[in-house]
């Protein structure tokens, strides 16, 4: 990681915006000229972010599943929707920043989005625990579909973080539980429920808030049970591995729609979503809504019926004869 933010593989691209930047202070060009050098510029960046990002490696792509400068969940909802109202607490012990919900409308749909949320600084990580969810974000997020399904609207939930608060509060309020009644609930919602995989998608704390009817995820995120450097650690006693890891871990996108884990893959712009937030946005509103409208042509019985099965048919065994 450079310390302008960027990832070591997009050197060549920030040295690039760098050179159109220097541009716009020298002043012993003529306009013609400028604008000439500006357009082979501009035409270098596009191809060099085609190149790079079209070849990426399973481990490069869980580094822009955490690019500090990639959109998250609040950054989306600013720009789906102007009403979001936040609702808070879990009503048993407390209000886990890591884990953001409330009622909103995108293009006339009223719905509640539920989000893991991270933080820009250290200390608002502090607040938001890295994104790794306590027991009471858990449950702050079933109370707030509960709600959802008490009054028939959609559910929307972005996934994003490395796993579960892995503290002792956590164990001590019992984080194990508050997912596993989490999965067993989400099952039996007659709402419509989407869920979209933003950045990371690490192990239960994922599955949290992950049981859906469609499954959507960003072409630069990843979804796993373990973290690459959880399982280099375990299988060869060193993170250094995390890249072989990544690779056997079956985790990107592409992988995972070929398996049958998810549904769709949602295209990025240009480069990757950090580069553009606008159009990143504009993308992922249109695959939710498409599919909060397929899915709420449904009757509740059809919506429990086909969740039922997608959830049956992932995987695959082999009988011996």
């Amino acid at each position: 990681m450079h310390s302008n933010g960027y990832l070591d593989f997009e050197k060549p691209i920030v040295e690039v915006i760098e050179q159109i930047e220097r541009l716009k202070t020298n002043n012993g060009l003529s306009a013609e000229e400028l604008e000439k050098q500006r357009n082979m510029l501009k035409s270098k960046l596009e191809e060099l972010k085609k190149t790079i990002y079209s070849s990426l490696s399973p481990w490069q792509r869980v580094q822009i599943a955490r690019h500090p400068k990639r959109p998250y969940f609040l950054d989306y909802i600013k720009r789906l929707s102007s009403d979001f109202f936040d609702l808070n607490g879990d009503r048993l012990f407390g209000n886990d920043l890591s884990i953001v919900g409330g009622l909103l409308t995108i293009d006339g749909i009223k719905a509640m989005a539920i989000g893991q949320m991270k933080g820009r600084t250290l200390k608002e990580n502090l607040a938001r625990n890295f994104g790794c969810p306590l027991p009471e974000g858990y449950r702050k997020a079933l109370r707030l579909m509960k709600l959802a399904n008490k009054f028939h609207l959609p559910i929307i939930t972005f996934i994003d973080t490395a796993g579960a608060y892995p503290g002792i509060g956590s164990e001590e309020r019992h984080v194990g539980a508050a997912i596993a009644t989490n999965l067993m609930e989400m099952s039996g919602f007659t709402v419509p429920i989407v869920s979209v995989v933003i950045g990371e998608g690490g192990s239960g704390g994922a599955l949290g808030i992950g049981v859906a009817d469609r499954i959507l995820m960003m072409e630069n995120a990843y979804y796993s049970v373990i973290s690459p450097e959880g399982c280099a650690a375990i299988l060869w006693k060193d993170k250094k591995h995390a890249p072989q890891a990544a690779k056997l871990l079956k985790l990107t996108a592409q992988e995972l729609l070929e398996l049958g884990i998810i549904d769709q893959i949602i295209p990025e712009p240009q480069g990757a979503a950090h580069w553009d937030w606008d159009q990143a946005t504009e993308i992922l509103k249109e695959y939710i809504l498409s599919n909060i409208k397929a899915l709420k042509a449904l009757s509740p019985k059809e919506l429990l019926e086909k969740r039922y099965l997608r959830y049956r048919k992932i995987g695959q065994w082999i009988e011996k004869p």
